[in-house]
């Protein structure tokens, strides 16, 4: 590698030669294309750009230094070393590159000549880490990787970026629009993918370019001007592809040498202005964008600028139409001194389908092991930053950075989705593992600083337990006897105290445990089932290499209470007696049983028939509900398309849902089922046939249900591929409405076989009506709402009134025509074999009268995001309160956040700056206690320190707010008034006063803040 900076340097003078020394009497033709914007006439904006994924066929860093090109011929590094000549030889060429994965790589390599030349190139752009998914990626995610991009841009050229280009994801969510847009100072933002019946319908209207209020919230305050493309992000059809050697290309070049065969500028010239033409009859104002390039071309960037420069000196020189080198933002700048007023956008884009029965839905759900890594990753993350803060970042390591860029590079589009190749996907929670295990060493060096007060060499050595999902935890299943005792620091990241049950696995029911101020607490032991061991022992050995010498027989549980950002600490001990155990019910259906069997130890009771073992009923006691549901699963088979003869074949796949039937899942063990009840908790264990089990918990304090499921491994053996779902049923009169999540922050209405911007024809009754969640979906009727939350992105509906239903897993036996190439069936190896993957999560429910869903929805769904860490260590004899911290806030003692704000980022930066990220967690309107106006007191959340400044940013933290909002274009909606991004009545914080240090949020508002201490 070290290579080719050299190389550039060499090249870089003879280009420059060619371009400068005078030819005397050669036939060189210099090419004017400098020309701009000209007034009048129709203005083709050719956008050159390459299209880099960070991981889809082949890995990040194949894709880099390009390796394993019989996958695909793609070398990104190739890209960036060609472009530096190919733009320094000509000042007017410009070029769009997005993903910082790829260029922060290529930059470190670059001799500090090449950097001095690049810098002067660089003026805007996307600037996040990759092009993220807008479906699958939680909106802290999406703008944690912006933020890492965004700063890296400012720090290295102080340039932001004005324009959003997500020109591949598979759809587009709200929040892109109005978070990740007009919150991160985007003028605009431009993109491939929209429904084809949605496209035909827009191009046809002249609206594929509208003002995006993605916010019902904000409304025209965070609008934004957006553009889809006509049809791709590839160059329009007529011939203008000119990437070398690529067997995909059959496009003319410019042959302009009138002595030599083929000349063909007359034909060339035509065919330019007939596309130019055809794209402004269905565009708005005299600007069109053309989009010069598809996925890793300009790997020979002369094969498409020299033909560029063509185009552009011909078509000018024959005038009908202008031609320029643009970029997004000045073709974005041109649409807006045109003064038009705009079609207006509101909710999203999604679902997405590219063709008839080609619904992108079945990508929300694809690989639910690595989606569910990444939310505990995302989740760890946050708290790990937190701890490194309190503790000092030590820029000599260990640090969290590893982890944020792993967590970055996944929310690309062709990663958390899951719709990459099975090899690509082992990479992605490699890069997780690695970034996780340095991570782990910040969080247990800072806890034992904070805790043991030893935080030079830590002599407290904390372990942790990322596999705890499948019982394995071999920090808790230890030996207590002989005077040892378990210690347990729990950490809460939430801005707010929390009282959780704690789960771990223990190998003695004898055991008890004390809280932080040495009092024994109640705790409740409950049988470790034997599926659960088999599980742990074949997981366990397929990821770590080695079999689990121990096996617990336990969990034990107990409520755990900790104070806003802070620890509590619990000790386990050997007892002579054993703790509260669970007592343990198996029931066995009868054709005659008529008894109801009640559980639940709180105001939650769920009821279940003796006759069958199913949830018929339940019941809230303190709220008064009392309603009739049903649980059951069911699955779709996977359609082959094989029936498709007057349509293009179509089968269900990676990215696409096309059901071939529907199948109810009847349990195999006639309605056999165990209820363990305890003081805690209960649980139902139900096994429902011999590859779908699951446990339903109703804790005391608690008013929802919690449902861990265990699906897999999935049997193929049939040739039928299944995708998994899980149905709630209600009487519930719910009228074809439901609610989804928009990346796990905004509700928006979705109505079943209806779009609000053009009339649905119904190809596919399901999957058309398939939609992301992060955080839940929920309907309601007159009286009652029920609200179903998840652990990690799935895709739901409700396909049928008063009925929710989760695709909870996917194992598919056939290509989807895609591109890549792999059917979804993945698979897990150990003892010399290998089966279908067995997934493991949680979704939790909950039924609450009309209009009080929304607290339960908001609060414990961060709660969800942000779950207890666990820290665990060893103490012989002595009391461990004597000689460490047993319970820490890193906030005044007195104080806790408002239950609707939540600390999104709490972050040590360079020269001891701090991130803070707060984010109000209602919209306007959602409940009438808690959508209003909040404060947050700096000087109480940082008690220890003296606050200097406290600066507002932009989201993504690269520039002042003050500064961005005076920056951004005013846009006009159709039929809004003057002005139109003030119009509306959405309630802002004002800004901090220096003194007071009070943040002020209104609904849905996130504020970011660069904090100085003295």
């Amino acid at each position: 590698m070290a290579k080719h900076p050299l190389s550039l340097l060499l090249l870089i003078p003879i280009l420059l030669v060619g371009v400068l020394l005078p030819c005397g009497d050669s036939k060189f033709i210099a090419y004017n294309t400098s020309h701009g914007v000209v007034p009048g006439k129709l203005n083709v904006h050719m956008v050159p750009h390459s299209h880099d994924d960070v991981g889809w066929l082949k890995t990040i860093d194949q894709y880099y230094v390009g390796s394993n090109n019989s996958i695909q011929g793609a070398c990104v590094q190739y890209v960036l070393d060609s472009l530096v000549p190919a733009l320094l030889s000509n000042p007017d060429r410009k070029f769009i590159f997005v993903e910082q994965a790829f260029f922060q790589r290529w930059w470190r390599d670059q001799c500090e000549t090449i950097k001095g030349l690049v810098r002067k190139f660089i003026s805007s752009g996307n600037g996040g880490m990759c092009m993220h998914d807008e479906a699958t990626s939680h909106y802290i995610d999406m703008i944690d990787q912006t933020t890492l991009g965004h700063r890296f841009i400012k720090n290295e050229f102080n340039v932001t970026p004005r324009i959003g280009w997500q020109i591949d994801p598979f759809g587009h969510s709200s929040v892109q629009a109005y978070l990740l847009g007009a919150e991160v100072g985007f003028d605009s933002i431009f993109f491939g993918r929209i429904d084809y019946q949605d496209r035909e319908k827009r191009k046809d209207e002249k609206s594929l370019e509208v003002i995006w209020q993605g916010s019902r919230t904000f409304g025209s305050s965070s609008q934004i001007f957006a553009g889809a493309f006509p049809e791709n992000y590839e160059p329009p059809p007529g011939g203008f592809y000119y990437e070398v050697n690529d067997a995909n290309s059959n496009s003319p070049v410019v042959q302009d040498d009138m002595e030599l065969f083929d000349y063909n500028v007359p034909e060339r010239v035509n065919a330019f202005v007939d596309a130019a033409i055809a794209q402004a009859n269905i565009t708005r104002t005299n600007h069109v964008m053309w989009t010069m390039g598809t996925d890793f071309k300009y790997q020979y960037a002369n094969s498409w600028f020299q033909q560029m420069d063509k185009l552009i000196h011909y078509v000018n020189l024959d005038g009908r139409v202008n031609a320029l080198y643009s970029t997004p933002s000045i073709y974005t700048d041109a649409k807006h001194a045109a003064s038009k007023s705009w079609p207006l956008k509101t909710d999203d884009y999604l679902p997405y389908a590219d063709r008839i029965n080609a619904y992108w839905t079945g990508y929300f759900t694809s690989r639910p092991g690595l989606k569910g890594y990444v939310r505990i990753m995302s989740g760890y993350y946050l708290a790990a930053r937190q701890l490194e803060f309190f503790k000092g970042r030590n820029e000599s390591g260990p640090t969290t950075d590893s982890l944020a860029d792993a967590l970055a590079i996944v929310q690309h589009h062709d990663a958390v989705t899951g719709t990459e190749k099975q090899h690509v996907a082992d990479d992605y929670a490699k890069r997780l593992s690695i970034g996780y295990k340095e991570a782990e060493k910040v969080v247990a060096a800072s806890i034992s600083c904070i805790a043991g007060l030893d935080c030079g060499s830590p002599v407290t050595k904390f372990e942790q337990c990322p596999l705890l999902n499948i019982s394995y935890c071999p920090p808790s299943e230890i030996d207590l006897s002989h005077g040892k005792n378990l210690v347990v620091v729990v950490y809460n990241s939430l801005g707010w105290k929390r009282e959780d049950v704690v789960r771990i696995p223990v190998l003695s029911e004898n055991v008890f445990v004390r809280d932080s101020h040495g009092k024994e607490i109640e705790s409740q032991i409950l049988p470790l089932a034997n599926a659960f061991v088999d599980i742990r022992n074949y997981y366990v050995t397929a990821y770590l290499g080695k079999i689990p010498t121990l096996t617990p027989k336990y969990w034990l549980a107990f409520s755990a209470t900790v104070p806003p950002l802070g620890f509590s600490t619990y000790i386990i001990s050997k007892a002579n007696r054993k703790a509260s155990t669970s007592m343990q019910t198996l029931l066995k259906a009868t054709v005659s049983a008529t008894d109801t069997i009640v559980v639940g130890p709180g105001h939650l009771k769920l009821l279940y028939s003796e006759n069958g073992g199913k949830l018929i009923g339940y019941i809230n006691t303190r709220s008064s509900i009392n309603a009739s549901m049903e649980h059951s699963y069911k699955y779709y088979t996977g359609n082959d398309g094989s029936a498709d003869t007057k349509v293009i074949p179509q089968a269900s796949g990676a990215y696409v849902f096309r059901p071939n039937g529907t199948y109810p899942i009847k349990s195999e063990e006639q309605g056999a089922f165990t209820v363990l009840r305890g003081p805690i908790l209960h649980e139902v264990h139900q096994r429902i046939n011999s590859w779908i089990s699951q446990i339903t918990r109703v804790y005391k304090g608690k008013e929802h249900a919690e449902v861990e499921f265990t699906i897999g491994p999935i049997p193929i053996d049939d040739g039928q591929g299944k995708e998994v779902v899980a149905e709630i049923t209600t009487a519930m009169k719910s009228n074809k409405t439901f609610y989804t999540d928009s990346s796990g922050r905004d509700f928006i209405e979705r109505i079943r076989d209806y779009r609000k911007d053009w009339h649905l024809e119904v190809n596919q009754p399901v999957a058309g009506n398939y939609y992301p969640l992060n955080l839940g979906i929920y309907i309601k009727d007159e009286r009652t709402e029920l609200s179903v939350l998840v652990d990690r992105a799935v895709g739901g509906s409700s396909i049928v009134d008063g009925q929710l239903e989760l695709m909870l897993h996917r194992r598919l036996v056939h290509d989807d025509s895609r591109g890549v190439a792999e059917a979804l069936n993945e698979t897990v190896c150990a003892f010399d074999k290998c089966t279908g993957l067995t997934v493991r999560g949680k979704f939790y429910l909950r039924v609450d009268p009309l209009g009080e869903g929304a607290k339960w929805r908001r609060s414990f769904g961060q709660e969800i995001y942000s779950p207890f860490l666990l820290a665990f260590t060893e103490q012989d004899g002595k009391e461990w309160r004597s000689s460490h911290v047993s319970t820490f806030s890193g906030m005044d003692p007195s104080y806790s956040l408002p239950h609707n704000i939540a600390i999104i980022t709490l972050q040590e930066l360079e020269e001891g700056k701090v991130l803070l990220r707060l984010a109000h967690l209602y919209e306007v309107g959602e409940d009438k206690e808690l959508s209003v106006m909040a404060s947050v007191e700096l000087k109480k959340l940082f008690p220890k320190k003296k606050i200097s400044s406290a600066e507002e940013m932009s989201l993504s933290a690269n520039q002042g707010r003050a500064e961005m909002e005076k920056k951004r274009l005013v846009w006009k909606a159709e039929g809004s008034p003057e002005g139109a991004n003030n119009n509306n009545k959405a309630a802002r914080g004002r800004a901090v006063d220096p003194a007071k240090l009070v943040v002020e949020l209104g609904p849905m508002e996130i504020r970011t803040f660069l904090i100085n201490f003295i």
